[in-house]
């Protein structure tokens, strides 16, 4: 009978590169655990960055309209609702003669045909201080008025067009009658 004799009190195994293995999973857990906790952190200074600056903002809001409140009890004051009234109505007066006839008039000749009448023209201004044209043309046939349109949609001076009525021709208008409106870009 053989016996086997081992004097360690356990025997030899290769824990080694478990051991490796398991320290460096141990330091890239440390590893990315500090990542975190660093991006924690500059996430909470960032975020208490950023309700400073909307309290900054929210305050300067309130002022503007403790502000707009006080100017808007002054223009309802009536007192002073006259003059407001008188001074929205020259506004508006200047801001339509703010439109150059000479350059408007400039403008069209480069898109109407020799053989289409401009009857009629009335520029108007919009709120966003745009001038929209409702304007009547005349022609002896509908190709001249489709030509002119087709200038106007491509000329960067007019914007898309649109006829709102057409007149066939009369015995005392010879001619076909169109109601056209387009957006002219002639600032103010």
């Amino acid at each position: 009978m053989r016996v086997n004799t081992n004097l360690a009190s356990e025997p030899f195994a290769r824990k080694r590169p478990v051991l490796v293995l398991t320290g460096l999973l141990g330091v890239a857990l440390l590893a990315s655990f500090a990542l975190l906790v660093y991006l924690n952190i500059s996430n909470r200074w960032e975020a208490r960055e950023t309700r400073e600056r909307i309290a900054v903002l929210q305050a300067e809001l309130n002022d503007i309209q403790q502000q707009r409140a006080r100017h808007e009890a002054v223009f309802r004051d009536p007192r002073y609702a006259e003059s407001l009234e008188q001074t929205v109505f020259i506004n508006s007066l200047i801001t339509r003669k703010g439109v150059s006839w000479t350059r408007l008039f400039d403008d069209l000749a480069t898109v109407l045909p020799y053989n289409v009448r401009l009857v009629r023209v009335r520029p108007q201004v919009t709120p966003a201080n745009q001038v929209f044209l409702d304007m009547d043309v005349a022609s002896p046939s509908g190709e001249p008025v489709v030509q002119m349109l087709r200038r106007m949609e491509g000329s960067p001076l007019f914007g898309p067009t649109e006829i709102h009525t057409t007149l066939a021709p009369t015995e005392g208008e010879p001619n076909y009658r169109y109601r056209i409106s387009v957006n002219y870009s002639q600032r103010l």
